[in-house]
């Protein structure tokens, strides 16, 4: 696998910056994009409708989700049926729970029934997937957003898990697995490898893996090499430049741990030898 436009999974881009938003829409092997709470935020949005319609002037040919901004469950309701007017590319993200520990079930299943398109999110456990898979429509495309990093986070190794997500879900025909959550470029091989069709990767991850994707160890283990060389001249300079000004300095000959300062007319004076 040459490069990430080799990958049979989709890749979403996952974050909340307006200007990456808007270029990774534009990059062919980005399939859909997603976002949340915590990552506007950290974006510094204040008005959740006017940024959302605002990237939804520009983002139609792909699937977005949109996550409501509530945590009680019948302004949940309301959320949900608002965000999905917005455009019929648009998944509205239900949490599996509020913060109360009250299911979301009764809700996700009534809004499948009503034809919107979900994306049920901040799930970790089989039985939350189980009870998802009950609730979807299956006559209504869905993703279900499984945090194998956070998994992973914990010691736990995810893959088993999102095998058996995908096996819950098999009476879903139209409901995609998700690994989200993603820490690393790896992750977007081992989600492939154990059958998710989707995974969302911020953006700085997405950027690595375009540049790092299939390069060759032995390059680029000699540009590693490279880089230490680079950095470790660039201290020498810094150090020689600082001891060549000191009185009675003539020169400086260095490796940083033998270093032998020869003063002018004076004996060497021999430091790490």
């Amino acid at each position: 696998m040459k490069t990430v436009q080799d990958l049979s999974i989709h890749l979403y881009a996952d974050g909340a910056d307006r200007a990456g938003i808007l270029d990774l829409y534009a990059k062919p092997y980005i399939k859909g994009l997603t976002t949340n709470p915590s990552l506007m935020k950290k974006a510094g949005i204040k008005d959740y409708e006017a940024f959302a319609k605002d990237i939804l002037q520009t983002v139609t040919a792909k699937p977005i989700s949109l996550e409501v901004f509530t945590d009680d469950l019948a302004d949940m309701k309301r959320q949900a049926l608002k965000i999905a007017s917005w455009g019929a590319n648009v998944y509205t993200k239900i949490p599996i729970t509020n913060s109360r520990g009250e299911s979301c079930l009764p809700l996700i299943r009534e809004l499948g029934l009503a034809g919107v398109k979900l994306n049920v999110t901040a799930l970790l456990t089989l039985r939350q997937v189980a009870g998802v898979a009950e609730a979807l429509n299956p006559q209504v495309p869905s993703v279900v957003s499984v945090f194998a990093g956070r998994i992973a986070d914990t010691g736990v190794d995810p893959m088993p898990l999102m095998r058996d997500s995908l096996a819950l879900l098999e009476g879903q025909p139209k409901a995609e697995l998700l690994w989200a959550s993603t820490r690393e470029v790896i992750n977007i091989l081992q989600a492939q490898e154990c059958g998710c069709r989707i995974i969302t990767v911020p953006h700085d991850i997405l950027g690595k893996a375009v540049k790092m994707f299939g390069q060759d160890l032995t390059e680029l283990s000699l540009d590693t090499v490279r880089m230490f060389a680079r950095d470790a001249a660039d201290i020498e300079r810094v150090h020689s430049s600082v001891l060549t000004k000191l009185p009675g300095v003539a020169r400086v000959e260095s490796s940083l741990v033998l270093r032998e300062i020869v003063s002018g007319g004076a004996p060497p004076l021999e430091r790490g030898r």
